[in-house]
């Protein structure tokens, strides 16, 4: 696989962060939350911060057309999160390029600051019209190089 080609000059990459908590439903039977939830996590977060941080809800992306596809998503477990338990996701824009941006993540328990996974999503823009992928346009660039 061809390595995600950065734009000029690089993004800052500002690091956000979404305090949440890990839900009844989220617990798989091995009595801690199941792998898929990892991904919620941080998707909800992107959500939150997209509006909070970034002053550009999702509901401002779909009226203007565009959406963000999941192209890649790499998670690496290191420590199971338990019921009730609290945690930090935290996001950064690690790069964009053409049709894309690049966003690692690591979420982190509550109270004892431990790492419990990282890793990245490359999302590509789409075009909701058509489904494929569309050109990031600058001022969206601008947004998210914060």
């Amino acid at each position: 696989m061809e390595p995600m080609k950065t734009l000029e000059p690089k993004l800052p990459g500002t690091q956000f962060e979404t305090e949440m908590q890990v839900r009844p439903d989220d617990i798989d039977m091995n009595q801690h939350v199941h792998g898929s939830r990892y991904m919620d996590y941080v998707l909800a977060a992107r959500y939150d911060q997209m509006a909070r941080c970034y002053r550009m809800p999702m509901e401002e992306f779909l009226q203007l057309g565009f959406g963000w596809f999941v192209r890649t998503a790499h998670v690496e477990y290191k420590r199971p999160l338990g019921l009730g338990e609290h945690f930090i996701v935290r996001t950064r824009v690690a790069g964009m390029a053409k049709h894309s941006v690049k966003v690692e993540f690591e979420i982190v328990k509550q109270k004892s600051g431990k790492l419990a996974c990282d890793g990245y999503f490359d999302y590509t823009m789409v075009n909701l019209k058509t489904g494929r992928a569309e050109v990031i346009p600058d001022w969206i660039v601008a947004k998210y190089a914060i």
